[in-house]
């Protein structure tokens, strides 16, 4: 396990002060030690009993920041007799994918020995990249473990996703952040024991709120906290403010979760209230909440709530996205009032978003067949020879614009999705698909 130092940094010697970060120097060591994503890790789960068993198989840890994908590979390092490599997507290249094949296919001639490889930030890999790694994975020269932060079925090209096993980890809840925060400040050896501090319980939860289920930010926060004061010291509430300025408003421990607060600020939008939903967006403005996290709150809302029974919402959304990173506050808050209470009053419908994740658990668990012949590209010498593109209906040369003719594929013919409701401008697509599919769509 040559690479295992490059990522994981050895505890200081005994009376040496480590500069390592607090987030760092309180890295689980064990099982005993992790905290949170017990539905994952707990005992007797799957991986918990491959990573015990030294078989981990080629998985992709997938999740926010400071959920533990890192800590995880830094675990298997520590326990499995597999050659551990370790790769930056950010760093990396081909070159160095393919001189980690070279020396793993040498472990496994000559010392009947695996080879694991971690490549942090995964999804930073492009595509070529990504298809180098398909052969060895396949034939077990490499055991990949990939780590990423973005939805992997949407950054990791799919002939590599079927050859893994998807783990997806949680945020952190604030008890479990709580704890963590709590073992770093007793901790004499990692953490910051030896200097007595103290910390009330509402304290440990305000950090844990303001970190978002992110045990690397609570952590870092603490310790900003700790640097301010003397050994034998108090944190206070006072000292939070310090840091972290007016954020604190609505997180103190008479206020809303930060999570509650989002939850209504959605909720309120969708329910049609745009008092609740522009007092919400208030509430965050004043907390100091990202910018480009509320409006991305707000964008989802209007394509998952409002969608086509206003299609125009998700434009305002979207304008106010463009419009908050180019202006700033305090004026910001001005296009993010007018695209929330915009979302707000519009007639609401999740048909499109009913639709898409229906079709997305047909492509994914089941066979779904081939594309009509008649549908297929036709634009290469030789696509007639094999029918591609052969009795397709060019829809422009009938009236109206439409003629019927088969889209989905054999296996999929009776398949529906899309469900318009019967509100704003989708009762108008209801009316003009029954005209043109009237037993799909028809009354």
């Amino acid at each position: 396990m040559d690479d295992l130092d490059l990522f994981s940094a050895a505890p200081p010697a005994a009376g040496e002060k480590s500069f390592a970060p607090l987030a760092q120097r309180m890295r689980p060591q064990d099982f005993t030690e992790f905290v949170g994503q017990q539905d994952v890790i707990g005992p007797g789960k799957y991986l918990r009993q491959m990573i015990e068993r030294d078989q981990v198989p080629s998985l992709i840890l997938y999740g926010p920041p400071g959920t533990g994908k890192t800590t995880l590979a830094q675990m298997i390092a520590g326990v499995t007799h597999s050659e551990f490599k370790k790769l930056n997507a950010v760093a990396a290249g081909i070159h160095d994918i393919r001189k980690i094949v070279d020396e793993a296919a040498e472990l496994r001639k000559f010392y009947q020995k695996r080879t694991i490889v971690f490549i942090d930030e995964i999804h930073r890999f492009n595509k070529s990249q990504q298809d180098v790694l398909l052969p060895y994975v396949e034939d077990g020269r490499l055991t990949l473990i990939g780590a990423t932060t973005e939805n992997p079925f949407f950054e990791v090209n799919r002939a590599l996703l079927s050859r893994v096993r998807i783990v997806r980890l949680s945020l952190l809840t604030d008890g479990e952040l709580a704890g963590i925060l709590r073992q770093a400040l007793t901790d004499e050896k990692r953490g910051l024991g030896q200097r007595h501090l103290t910390c009330a319980e509402d304290v440990l939860t305000m950090i844990a709120q303001l970190s978002n289920g992110d045990a690397r930010m609570a952590l870092n926060v603490l310790e900003q906290a700790a640097s301010m004061v003397g050994d034998g010291a108090a944190l206070t509430a006072e000292l939070l403010h310090e840091i972290v300025g007016e954020r604190l408003q609505s997180y103190d421990k008479n206020g809303d979760n930060h999570y509650d607060t989002v939850s209504a600020f959605i909720k309120s939008m969708r329910g049609s209230d745009p008092d609740a939903a522009i007092y919400y967006l208030a509430r965050m403005l004043a907390s100091g909440e990202d910018l480009n996290f509320i409006a991305r709150r707000v964008a989802i809302c209007a394509a998952e709530d409002v969608g086509n029974a206003d299609p125009q919402a998700l434009v305002v959304a979207m304008a106010a996205v463009q419009a908050v990173q180019f202006v700033g506050l305090p004026e910001a808050r001005i296009p993010l009032a007018e695209a929330v209470t915009y979302v707000a009053s519009a007639p609401k419908s999740n048909a499109a978003y009913l639709a898409i994740d229906r079709a997305l658990a047909d492509v994914r668990s089941r066979d779904c067949g081939v594309v009509p012949a008649h549908l297929r590209d036709a634009h290469y010498k030789g696509a007639a020879s094999l029918g591609h593109g052969q009795s397709y209906l060019y829809p422009h040369d009938y009236p109206n614009h439409f003629t019927p003719q088969q889209y989905l594929p054999d296996k999929l013919r009776q398949a529906h999705y899309y469900e318009p409701s019967g509100l704003g401008e989708e009762k108008r697509l209801r009316e003009y698909l029954g005209r043109c599919w009237p037993k799909r769509w028809g009354s």
